[in-house]
């Protein structure tokens, strides 16, 4: 009987192979490393101009941005925009989709953007899921009845927190809102 061949090793195979894979890997990365904008990188918000509305035109505000006293304190974070139930509601601004769902018995979208910004909207009935990039004007779901603290049948609540921080969303738009809110004390110092 005869042995069968022995087959030659071939060691630059699996080179060939573990670079072919590193340099796929590295191809498929790209887009996600070049996603990450200068803002980001930097740990500064994203430009106030790369943002827009959430609802369509008109988008009367019916309730402002009331900051709290305190952190868990009562107040109204972020605007109630008038709408018509069933109309789209937009993602202000390129991000990424971080939660889609129900919270608290209302359906909520919240999206990260760059620089640790993060928008909420809601009630509204999701049209994407976590995870998802979307880019700024993009339908991200259709607007619900129900908030109960708007003063109207149908209004989207939108928000904007920075951090830990609570903003008036207004402000991300060119032009609008009150700008970064600062409490006072009730009593001037002398």
């Amino acid at each position: 009987m005869h042995a069968a061949p022995r087959l030659e090793r071939r060691p630059w195979r699996r080179r060939l192979l573990f670079t072919t894979m590193l340099i796929l890997l590295i191809v498929a990365a790209w887009p996600f490393a070049e996603a990450l904008s200068a803002s980001e990188r930097a740990g500064q918000p994203p430009p106030r101009s790369s943002f827009v509305w959430p609802a369509p035109d008109p988008h009367p505000v019916l309730r402002p941005f009331e900051p709290p006293q305190t952190p868990f304190g009562p107040g109204h974070r972020g605007v109630d925009i008038g709408g018509l139930a069933n109309a789209p509601v937009y993602s202000a601004g390129d991000g990424i989709v971080a939660f889609a769902g129900l919270v608290a018995g209302r359906t909520v979208v919240s999206i990260q953007h760059d620089g640790g910004m993060k928008t909420t909207y809601e009630p509204i009935t999701p049209g994407v899921a976590i995870g998802q990039a979307v880019r700024r004007g993009e339908v991200i779901g259709h607007l619900q009845p129900g908030h109960p603290e708007c003063p109207e049948p149908v209004c989207l609540h939108w928000g904007a927190i920075q951090g830990e921080e609570y903003l008036d969303p207004l402000t991300l738009l060119d032009g609008q809102g009150a700008g970064r809110v600062r409490l006072l004390p009730l009593r001037a110092e002398g």
